[in-house]
């Protein structure tokens, strides 16, 4: 097993617990977390009856050539936009079969970050088949890759624990 937080792994435990429970599956989107939204999900035993997917989409052209992210929107709006996130999460979930999708684009660091997009930014997006999405802009700050990736793994979570309720 690999070592998550336990706050983490009580997440990922509750969404695989009660999305088993109503037969409804996640698809994920990742961009900064590189896979590590469905890497927690799948360290839960039983979690096969939930993931249906994970695309990690860390270039533009990954986002677009998979998710349908539009070169216009990265053009326009940077890879680290709400825009983006919103089309990768529709994107993620028009390309499964899954009711809920979660989207992740951001700047971990150590570099990349700039004065109007520091390290640390990351917007996420959920949403569910039936309608209902969410969307946060995160400012983590500088607090090291490690923690922004963490911190945003976190969030992503907590977010699908939101929209399923």
């Amino acid at each position: 097993m690999m070592h998550f937080p336990d706050e983490i792994i009580g997440l990922a435990q509750t969404i695989v617990t009660d999305f088993t429970a109503r037969s409804w599956m996640v698809v994920t989107a990742e961009s900064c977390t590189g896979g590590l939204i469905a890497g927690a999900l799948t360290e839960i035993p039983g979690s096969s009856a939930v993931v249906d997917r994970g695309f990690v989409t860390y270039t533009n052209t990954a986002k677009m050539e998979m998710l349908g992210v539009q070169g216009g929107t990265l053009t326009q709006f940077g890879a680290v936009s709400k825009e983006t996130a919103l089309q990768m999460v529709h994107g993620a979930l028009f390309r499964s079969r899954a009711d809920f999708a979660i989207a992740v684009t951001g700047i971990a660091g150590p570099g990349g970050g700039s004065a109007e997009k520091p390290v640390g930014l990351v917007h996420l997006a959920a949403k569910a088949r039936s309608g209902g999405l969410i969307h946060r802009e995160m400012r983590y700050g500088d607090i090291g890759r490690d923690n922004v990736r963490l911190a945003t793994l976190q969030t992503a979570l907590e977010m699908l624990v939101a929209l399923a309720q």
